[in-house]
């Protein structure tokens, strides 16, 4: 073999990623690590507690109007308080019978594995009821549970009313006063509405499926038979016909893994609706096929099927690839494929939210995993753009350049291009025809920038969830991840602008949320609450998005972690608010962003603006004396660095940055006291030595050491 050849494997075999410029993300440290006892400690974090013998939580519905959150479990089904998950939770117990039970296992299944009925999907039915399915233990079932708030008979208590000029009532009197009503939630079963769970749940509890409950119809992506090999995207309850994807056909559907389904509508037109689902597939037009592939697949909301063809059936139903790859110098790209979770972001546009997914590599040879970013604009493009065709087994697969049928495949009844078309039996045959061997589009859907928004490579474990806040902090708007892993913690990175092409990566913190490790199954979160919900296989766990103080108590610490959710308020490390009086000192941004500039002289100054090459901001712990200042003198004609603890010479185009020099007017508090700017055609590599390591792990570096930081031709006059 080559040995060209023999450093590829070798490169491959050992985890290492070319250079790019996602490096930055691979080597990711947290600020702040927690263990799950220091967690506990912190008093930010409860753990649901209650001894059930149950396994396998899932959060399957947050409904913030009620204060409640909803979750399944293995033959439970609990209701959980927002603001503690530990108070007062109702708690249903749903098990599927005893010789349901003898049944599944004589059948051949695993008797505490998979002869449950293990909780699979909770919607919102009304404002009084939600719908809820369980495997059954091989054997679907759905029913209603009854939810809400029942007020109790009014209760009278004592207050003692105070004597006042006028006042007929004596000393001491006491007066009954009725209160507001007192109202207790309900939470119960209604087993005389028990139902078949075909086509809602899966049989198998190992098969994830994706669900949306709209107006009073379900739609569900779910494997509907006891083997597992029959998937379908199905229409069920409501009043409008029942639907379902293709059966059996492999360019519709092909052993999908159901993610997630978001309603996004298209336009002010509500016909023009379309319920989106996010999963991942083995694909049949992979180079080296079977490979897997993500979707996002689609269908309007108000498919009727077809006349002839397709007859209840979807018409409109379409998907595309979702790429999340990371380019490489040579122009091959490394793709992360296998879909693992999908966070949408409302904005202030329903109509263009911003869709976050977790994606892991495919194989064994490469482990990693990826967070990429899409835009409705792109995925909205790829489905308007071309099909993918095949004339046949032998051929590629390449755009479809015939004439194309009228309306175009895909497009809704009675919307903004069909408003004649009332229904899709109304299509022309040639239409439900085309649809039929043309679900496929030809382009795939990018990320935003092309390229993943963190990346992990090399790391002892995979991403399994994200859920994303958006903070306002002093100095802008910051969106923060929050992702899952496989071994039971939970990661908070920030992403910031490093300048006009990179990203730089921050990893705020990485906390242990269970006692027993084990890989995060769902998330959610509320920013109403400041709240994040993580559930497992051993339990549900609910922590506060922030833990300020965990940063240290010095100003230092606090600005230097870059917590968008945090400032120093002259006291301590707390939690920023805009609305408060306090004055704050925030942390900088992407480069440091800084509050001043000083002045520089000396003829060796070069005041042409050339490109920033490095960015240094460094915690001068010895510095206790005036401001740092650039001075240049006939003995140094080069500017110099003084004011820190030696002097340091510097070569190129420089610009001293004054930084805040004191916290709450207290000098020994060291803040970033002073920044350097070294611009030019020579590039300065950042320091790599640490003098010293604060108490987490923060490297803190004296100006001292600087001089030995730099190039030879740096330090010397």
């Amino acid at each position: 073999m080559p040995v060209a050849g023999l450093l590829l494997w070798a490169s491959l075999l050992t985890g290492a990623w070319p250079a790019t410029s996602t490096q930055d993300h691979l080597l990711a440290m947290p600020r702040v690590r927690l263990s799950f006892k220091e967690l506990k400690a912190t008093g930010t974090a409860h753990f649901f507690n209650f001894l059930l013998n149950t396994t396998d939580y899932r959060i399957l519905l947050k409904d913030e109007d009620h204060d409640r959150m909803y979750v399944g479990s293995k033959d439970y089904v609990l209701s959980l308080d927002l603001h503690d998950i530990n108070r007062e939770p109702l708690i249903i117990h749903w098990a599927a019978s005893p010789q349901r039970i003898e049944e599944c296992v004589l059948s051949g299944k695993d008797g505490n594995g998979e002869c449950g009925n293990f909780v699979r999907l909770i919607q919102p039915w009304n404002r009084t009821h939600l719908y809820v399915c369980g495997t059954g233990a091989y054997n679907p079932m759905c029913t209603y549970v009854n939810r809400g708030r029942r007020a109790q008979a009014t209760p009278w208590t004592q207050m003692q009313v105070v004597r006042g000029r006028g006042s007929r009532a004596t000393d001491g009197a006491l007066h009954p006063t009725p209160t507001a009503p007192r109202q207790d939630y309900i939470f119960y079963l209604e087993p005389e509405r028990l139902e078949s769970g075909k086509g809602k749940c899966p049989y198998d509890p190992k098969l994830d499926t994706a669900s949306a409950l709209i107006n009073e119809e379900l739609y569900a992506g779910v494997y509907i038979d006891f083997m597992g090999t029959d998937a379908a995207i199905f229409r069920t309850l409501g009043k409008q016909t029942a639907m379902r994807t293709d059966q059996y056909n492999s360019r519709w559907l092909n052993d999908p893994s159901f993610i997630h389904a978001e309603l996004i509508p298209d336009s002010a037109e509500r016909n023009d609706d379309k319920l989106y689902f996010f999963f991942r597939e083995r694909s049949a037009e992979a180079p080296q096929s079977p490979a897997v592939y993500a979707r996002i697949g689609r269908i309007c909301l108000n498919d009727d099927g077809g006349h002839c063809c397709l007859v209840n059936k979807w018409s409109t139903f379409l998907k595309a690839r979702l790429v999340c790859s990371v380019p490489g110098d040579d122009g091959i790209e490394t793709h992360f494929d296998e879909l693992q979770d999908v966070f949408v972001q409302q904005t202030q546009d329903v109509r263009n939210p911003v869709i976050y997914a977790v994606f892991t590599s495919s194989g064994s040879v490469f482990r990693g995993s990826a967070v990429c970013v899409y835009s409705m604009a792109d995925i909205r493009m790829v489905f308007n753009g071309p099909f993918a065709h095949k004339e046949g087994p032998n051929y590629q697969w390449m755009p479809f350049s015939g004439k194309m049928p009228y309306p175009r495949p895909g497009t809704c009844p009675g919307g903004t291009f069909t408003p004649s078309m009332k229904s899709t039996k109304d299509y022309p045959d040639e239409v439900i025809n085309f649809m039929r061997s043309h679900p496929l589009m030809y382009q795939a859907v990018y990320p935003l920038q092309r390229r993943p928004l963190v990346v992990r490579t090399g790391a002892p474990y995979r991403l399994t969830t994200v859920a994303v806040d958006q903070v306002d902090a002093a100095d802008g708007r910051y969106e923060v991840l929050f992702l899952g892993t496989d071994r039971g913690t939970v990661q908070k990175v920030i992403v910031l602008p490093k300048d006009d092409q990179e990203m730089e990566e921050l990893m705020l913190e990485e906390v242990e949320v269970f006692k027993d490790p084990a890989p995060v199954k769902t998330m959610t979160i509320s920013s109403k609450r400041q709240q994040l919900y993580v559930a497992s296989a051993v339990g549900v766990t609910h922590l506060s998005l922030h833990r300020c103080q965990a940063y240290g108590a010095a100003c230092a610490d606090c600005c230097l972690a870059r917590d968008p959710y945090c400032a120093w308020d002259g006291q301590a490390c707390s939690r920023y608010t805009a609305s408060s009086k306090r004055s704050y000192l925030h942390p900088g941004g992407a480069a440091g962003r800084t509050s001043g500039m000083g002045t520089l002289s000396g003829s060796a100054v070069d005041s042409t603006p050339t490109p920033t090459r490095t960015l240094w901001s460094l915690c001068s712990t010895a510095w206790r004396g005036a401001q740092p200042s650039l001075s240049a003198s006939p003995a140094h004609p080069r500017p110099l660095l003084s004011g820190c603890s030696s002097e340091i010479p510097v070569t190129g185009a420089v610009r001293f940055v004054q930084r805040t020099a004191s916290c709450a007017q207290s000098r020994a508090c060291c803040f970033v006291p002073c920044s350097l700017v070294i611009e030019g055609s020579t590039p300065v590599q950042p320091p790599r030595t640490i003098s010293s390591m604060s108490s987490h792990g923060y490297s803190c570096m004296s100006w001292a050491e600087m001089p030995s930081m730099l190039p030879s031709s740096h330090r010397q006059l």
